[in-house]
């Protein structure tokens, strides 16, 4: 059986996951890929650190650059994070002709066009099963099984951690800072989790898939992006009753001939998959122009679920599988003639909440408003005044208030924003939230 030398970069969580299941299955490892894989460099920062991985000697370096140009090494794992120094690695293997397989979406989001670039130059493949919905195999689908289609659009879940939270302050009725603590203890948070509850992480998945899928590269700042850290609990609770459940949704889809994007707590009708899966799973839901609705569900973050990607992707690698789809995916079709629909062209339904002053004429201000800006109103619901009032500086009486939309524009929306900002019953605070169709 033939050997394949391989260098990880890094030796993390994830690192450490691919090295158990290199170790602990060589044997199925070796009969599906058809060789076996000797590591010859794992490359950290510090190597005197405790790892709780045992690794033969001397294949424990400080030296990246060594790892990933080695003449001997055919294959380089960056494990590392970040977007700078991996940048200069990912670089630095691909022009040493070596093949690379990444689980970095930070990386691939803000420098993909030139590394893959690079790596085609080079005539070599980058594979990142990994960057993208952890061990959910999505990337494979899309260049495999789905290549007879062409995706009109993608509706997904692509954060565990906000999942997480978003299911455990509804399920067990606590407050964010309570679940986002105990995310971070069972380790689905980082310490400084602010990418995955500001919905970046999420939306560098999101592009991720859309230049997959369509060719057309975006940027993080030409669609709407909003985070779970602002979200109350009462707004889960009143989605409930009306319901739908809260989720960060991630969309990328077709619509008139132009791409829209958004990345935002969403109301999602309960009945649907995408609402009903809870914890740190991830779902991605694929509507292809011939197979339809297509869903994949799993776990989307975690050590041995995005090790189990990536060393799929080596094994891909390892058979030649990823270099026969490499060269022919949609990134190289620079889609310029698609163009991204501006938010305020967006049109959904949406749900709005007020908190207003208890008295006469108060809901006729407010749909008042909407009727100007040709905002339709679908759903009035205040409940009575609670026990315990809440009052605002001047001891009014405040009150919520929830109104959910017709379909309606983003600008439409905005130039009614502008309008309830005067409303003296208004308290300037107010939250509204997209409704999936």
């Amino acid at each position: 059986m033939s050997s394949k030398r391989i260098s990880i970069l890094g030796f993390g969580t994830v690192a450490s996951g691919v090295v158990r299941i290199l170790t602990g299955q060589s044997g199925m490892v070796s009969r599906r890929s058809g060789c076996e894989f000797d590591i010859r460099h794992v490359a950290v920062r510090d190597v005197s650190k405790p790892r709780d991985v045992e690794l033969p000697a001397g294949v424990i370096t400080a030296d990246w650059k060594s790892a990933a140009t080695d003449p001997e090494v055919e294959i380089v794992l960056e494990l590392m994070g970040g977007t700078t120094t991996a940048r200069e690695a990912v670089l630095a293997a691909i022009g040493a002709g070596k093949h690379v397989v990444t689980a970095n979406k930070s990386l691939l989001s803000e420098h993909g066009d030139e590394i893959f670039s690079a790596a085609r130059e080079a005539g070599v493949c980058v594979a990142y099963e990994a960057a993208v919905a952890g061990g959910v195999p999505i990337i494979s689908t899309l260049q495999t099984s789905m290549t007879s289609n062409q995706i009109v659009s993608i509706s997904a879940i692509l954060n565990g951690t906000s999942n997480f939270i978003l299911s455990g302050m509804l399920g067990e009725r606590r407050s964010y800072d309570d679940v986002l603590a105990e995310a971070q203890r069972l380790g689905y948070a980082e310490s400084d989790p602010a990418m995955d509850v500001d919905g970046t992480d999420a939306a560098q998945k999101l592009v991720l898939l859309t230049q997959l899928v369509l060719g057309k590269r975006v940027s993080l700042d030409e669609f709407p992006r909003q985070g779970i850290d602002t979200l109350d609990l009462d707004d889960m609770l009143y989605a409930q009753e009306l319901g739908y459940r809260v989720k960060l949704l991630a969309v990328s889809k077709l619509t008139g001939g132009q791409l829209e994007m958004h990345v935002e707590p969403t109301l999602v009708r309960e009945d649907r998959a995408i609402a009903q899966t809870d914890g740190p799973l991830n779902l991605v839901e694929l509507e292809g122009d011939a197979v339809g609705r297509l869903v994949l569900s799993g776990a989307g973050a975690g050590q041995m679920p995005t090790a189990s990607a990536v060393v799929a992707d080596l094994i891909d690698v390892a058979v030649g599988r990823t270099q026969q789809s490499f060269p022919l995916l949609e990134i190289w079709n620079a889609n310029d003639s698609l163009k991204v629909l501006p938010a305020e062209q967006i049109e959904r339904r949406y749900y709005l909440r007020f908190s207003v002053e208890d008295r006469p004429h108060v809901i006729a201000d407010i749909a008042d408003i909407l009727g100007r800006n040709e905002i339709s109103v679908a759903t009035i619901v205040q409940h009575e005044a609670p026990e315990v009032e809440l009052s605002d500086d001047s001891g009014a009486v405040l009150v919520p208030l929830v109104i959910m939309t017709h379909r309606t524009t983003e600008g439409r929306l905005r130039a009614s924003e502008a309008e309830f900002a005067k409303l003296s019953t208004v308290q300037s605070r107010y939250v509204r939230m997209p409704v999936a169709d």
